[in-house]
């Protein structure tokens, strides 16, 4: 892991930046955007991908298994999971999902959503799951550190950090600040590449320089915020379709047979398909996506099934 970084963070220098990506909500079902695949040329790299389509670096690892994440193959197929089903929480004010590692921002006009990569807490210092407020906005913020901060990186680094960090390119808070409730807990940018679609923060939500300037320009004081933790995410569509969408849960252990993120999924679709074939078929295709946790979107319920089969 650690040689994978360094290789990592020696390409990371040449990121393009990142652009907004904007929804429009659906008027039934859940699910928003449409499959991308993109085409590498010579030179690519997951992280210029991940940022030329403003999706996250682990986001893109998960939908693309089998590539080498550093040294993309010329016109190698890339898939972008660019395709999402919403969470199932009030499409109100800033969402974030953490084992999705992505925000939502639903406008109040109740007609589009934007989402983001995000970066969130690693393990041992996640994002707590909660519900709060946007209480606080900064632009070029100062960095109070937090004393468990600086004990950990004099402990583990040798490094003594200073009590505030002015603003500037040193500044890990990037040029936009905003404070949840009364925590320490921030929704900030960066001052480097790395983290964007990863679990590598000390517990804050880092965005992208251009997305964290966007969102704090749509966002005002008292914007409700609500962090969960939903790894299966399910949607009922026209024509019958029922889509499940698995990511890798925030805990050690993984989605089984046994574990109640499977039987959320297994209850809710397997609902109404009555036909023996047809429902040991679905069985199969929601066994498959949690053992693939892609990130993917997927539909669970056979091509040439009809509406009918409710």
């Amino acid at each position: 892991m650690r040689s994978f970084f360094l290789r990592w963070c020696s390409v990371v220098l040449f990121a393009l930046p990142a652009h907004a990506t904007v929804y429009p909500l659906p008027d039934n079902g859940r699910l928003i955007g449409e499959p991308i695949f993109h085409r590498a040329t010579h030179g690519d790299y997951f992280q210029n991908i991940a940022e030329q389509y403003n999706v996250g670096f682990l986001a893109l690892m998960a939908a693309n298994p089998d590539l080498d994440p550093l040294f993309v193959k010329a016109d190698t197929v890339v898939t972008i999971p660019s395709q999402m089903i919403l969470p199932q929480v009030p499409q109100r004010g800033i969402v974030v999902n953490l084992p999705e590692l992505r925000l939502y921002y639903f406008e109040p006009s109740g007609q589009q959503v934007y989402v983001y990569p995000i970066g969130m807490g690693q393990p041992g210092l996640r994002t707590p799951v909660s519900t709060s407020t946007i209480s606080e906005k900064r632009t070029d913020p100062s960095w109070v550190v937090p004393e468990s901060l600086k004990q950990r990186y004099l402990t583990e680094q040798g490094i003594q950090l200073p009590d505030v960090m002015p603003p500037g390119s040193t500044n890990p808070l990037g040029r936009f600040a905003m404070r949840l409730g009364s925590s320490e807990y921030l929704i900030h940018g960066s001052n480097q590449r790395f983290g964007i679609g990863m679990s590598v923060s000390s517990g804050c939500l880092r965005l992208f320089d251009a997305d964290i300037e966007e969102l704090f320009s749509l966002v005002t004081i008292g914007t409700p915020v609500r962090i969960i933790d939903h790894p299966v995410k399910i949607s009922y569509e026209a024509n019958n379709a029922r889509y499940v969408e698995i990511h890798s849960p925030l805990s050690d252990s993984t989605i089984s047979a046994q574990s109640p993120h499977y039987h959320q999924a297994f209850d809710t679709l397997i609902k109404g398909q009555n036909d023996p074939q047809l429902r040991a078929e679905v069985t199969h295709n929601i066994a498959k996506q949690v053992t693939l946790m892609s990130g993917l979107p997927v539909n669970v319920v056979p091509s040439n099934t009809s509406s009918t089969d409710k």
